[in-house]
């Protein structure tokens, strides 16, 4: 067996308590919610015969320790339980709404690196310029605007006043025809289908929600970016670039722009980590159907299920993106080598 290898085995194996915490405080958290998940399953014209029924139906009538029991047999199973506000198993709930979150977040992402990363490199080798100026205008306006503020003046001005962009109610307008479903990302799969219409469509509802999360996730990158760049700038190594002779094209990119990276991809993985979980009220004002308004959802309703799959999800993904950063070191930075432990 490798070493790369190796220390990715190693890697998984310790994020395993990490997981079993999750199960056990997620469990534990969601039992303390106000609201009983059987009165609202019940309806509200249930006498209290009806409620036990429903309690015991649910298995809520146990006791707390026989209940985790038994909800770590069905985790064990692959099973994350039923939701009782939708009436349908939570894995597949959150099959068909994570990929509606995931395409937001990835846009998002693309969009406010695509825009953060150059202007921080620019901010760093012209400090006190106007670029400089503009990177620190943005990056305090991105932390102090509320993501639901800024996605309803954009709704106000793009749709009601100029009337170019399509109505915020999710991820396809009522004209268009959801894509075959592969991958469940209606860009790609409209891409595949070659239904440059869908796409378009898709592309075009997608524009404001993606812009006001990127907003908001420009900030740390832009910041971290410029911050990464000046002391990278300032190192002995540049110094001893520029004195060679180098050009200051190859300085900037192959030498200090390099060494930038590390920190300036960590800040995405934490966050990409924390957008896809906290991107509820942009889905809220577009009408997005993705897991941080259905984790909402779930949470008004004590639905216990629903709530626990959605932590154990995120959980997952924060163990899975912890994984590719470090393996995304090792091509950033060859000294960084897997060391199995």
């Amino acid at each position: 067996m490798s070493a790369r290898l190796t220390s990715v085995l190693s890697r998984i194996a310790q994020a395993i308590p990490v997981v079993i915490g999750v199960v056990v405080i997620s469990f534990v958290l969601t039992r303390a919610l106000p609201g009983d998940p059987a009165v609202y399953f019940a309806g509200a014209a249930a006498d209290e015969a009806s409620i036990a029924e429903v309690r015991e139906a649910l298995g809520l009538d146990q006791p707390m320790l026989r209940q985790f029991i038994i909800y770590v047999g069905d985790l064990a199973r692959g099973d994350l339980g039923q939701s009782i506000s939708s009436g349908r198993p939570v894995a597949e709930d959150l099959a068909s709404r994570l990929p509606a979150s995931l395409e937001l977040t990835l846009s998002a992402l693309l969009l406010s690196c695509a825009v953060a990363v150059p202007l921080g490199v620019l901010a760093a080798t012209r400090p006190g310029s106007p670029v400089d100026h503009l990177c620190r205008v943005l990056v305090t306006a991105g932390v102090s605007l509320p993501t639901f503020f800024t996605g309803i003046v954009l709704i106000y001005v793009f749709y009601y006043l100029l009337g170019i962009a399509p109505s915020p109610l999710g991820r396809l307008d009522f004209i268009y025809i959801e894509p075959d479903h592969v991958t469940g990302f209606y860009l790609i799969d409209a891409a595949l289908a070659g239904d440059a219409e869908t796409f378009l469509g898709a592309l075009k509802q997608l524009v404001l929600p993606a812009i006001t999360l990127a907003l908001f996730t420009m900030a740390p990158i832009a910041r971290m970016t410029r911050a990464a760049m000046l002391g990278a700038l300032s190192a002995d190594f540049v110094r001893t670039a520029r004195a060679a002779g180098l050009t200051n094209r190859t300085v900037l990119y192959g030498y200090a722009f390099r060494n930038a990276l590390l920190p300036v991809v960590t800040t995405l993985g934490m966050v990409f980590s924390f957008t896809l979980g906290a991107n509820v009220l942009v889905e809220k004002v577009f009408a997005w159907p993705g897991i941080g308004s259905y984790a909402v959802e779930a949470l008004v309703v004590s639905d216990y299920a629903a709530v626990q799959g959605f932590v154990l999800a995120m959980a997952f993904l924060f163990v899975l993106l912890n994984l590719v950063i470090d393996l995304a070191y090792t091509l950033i930075d060859p000294r960084i080598a897997f060391v199995a432990k």
